[in-house]
């Protein structure tokens, strides 16, 4: 039996063997004007087997592309597009330069990391209801994260190493219960309305 995980490897398996086969007779045509011929004719073929590139604006050019990568570059035609460059397409693109600055505890989030710079733009009631709201917020990041509980100290200690600066916790200051945090919403039920039978 001749199965396709012993035949060699498509170019681009979207346009399938019978066209692979197609772009390799054309290779194979001595005569310059009827392999041209004959790349022209394949194209609309081409067209009708990879019908989503007819949802791209260019996508003759894109057809064209597709013949010069299936014959492995290396096809000599009078086609109305030029031949791209094998580096040019199977280039990889370049790294996307993060700005992710310094982040002790990532599961905390870049955000809490910005708020916690905040806090000395604050004084008084307004300073210490934003460390609690932070404090709280830190909790339910750490318990979501690492989905076990956790003792407050932990989160305090860690909001003090985040906010780099000595904090005065109010000694009242109560976070949130773990089982706040995992406990799963409850559904609220449709109400029904109901008509009088009589």
């Amino acid at each position: 039996m001749d199965y396709n995980t012993t035949r060699e490897k498509l170019i681009l398996p979207e346009y399938g063997r019978h066209i692979q086969k197609l772009v390799d007779h054309l290779k194979t045509i001595e005569d310059r004007d009827e392999r041209s011929r004959a790349a022209h004719a394949l194209i609309p073929v081409m067209a009708q087997v990879n019908t989503n590139l007819k949802e791209n604006g260019d996508f003759r050019h894109k057809l064209w592309d597709h013949l010069f990568i299936m014959s492995d570059f290396d096809l000599d035609i009078d086609a109305p597009y030029e031949m791209p460059s094998k580096e040019v397409i199977f280039r990889k693109p370049d790294s996307l330069p993060y700005t992710q600055g310094r982040f002790k505890k990532k599961h905390y989030g870049k955000i809490i990391q910005k708020m916690m710079d905040k806090i000395d733009d604050f004084e008084g009631d307004d300073q210490q209801a934003l460390i609690e709201l932070l404090a709280n917020q830190l909790k339910k990041s750490y318990t979501k994260w690492n989905k076990e509980s956790v003792n407050d100290e932990v989160i305090l200690n860690d909001f003090i190493e985040l906010a780099e600066k000595d904090i005065k916790f109010r000694e009242d200051l109560k976070l949130v219960e773990v089982r706040e945090v995992v406990s799963k919403p409850v559904k609220k039920q449709k109400r029904t309305n109901r008509k009088n039978r009589n």
